[in-house]
């Protein structure tokens, strides 16, 4: 859900970060029916990192240049699922992602644009 006919939706949005040419990273959004829906209006979020560039920023750089993007595009807020223990719940909140709902393992957070 989170790749197959990616680019077909207006939501299917991606940013990818290079180190040297090379993908370290990608963002990506779509309206999809995954962990972090909170509805059919709002973009969920998707976001990997090589273990190696972790801790550098790079996520949270990746992160607000999709949130600007998602802003630009008309969208009014974005959601995501963390597991509770990941440590990068921080840096959603610093983000302004707010904790909307939970279960045993994970948050729902929104950010409003």
């Amino acid at each position: 859900m989170y790749y197959e006919g990616f680019g077909a939706g207006t939501a299917d949005l991606c940013i990818i970060a290079e180190e040297d040419g090379r993908p370290v990273g990608a963002a990506w959004t779509r309206i999809m029916n995954d962990y972090g829906h909170v509805d059919d209006e709002t973009p969920s979020f998707a976001i990997s990192l090589y273990k190696e560039y972790r801790g550098q920023g790079i996520g949270t750089e990746m992160m607000k240049a999709m949130l600007a993007l998602l802003k630009e595009q008309g969208y009014e807020q974005a959601s995501l699922a963390v597991q509770k223990e990941n440590y990068a719940v921080r840096m959603y909140q610093k983000l302004g992602f707010e904790i909307v709902d939970e279960n045993t393992e994970e948050y729902i957070m929104i950010c409003r644009l």
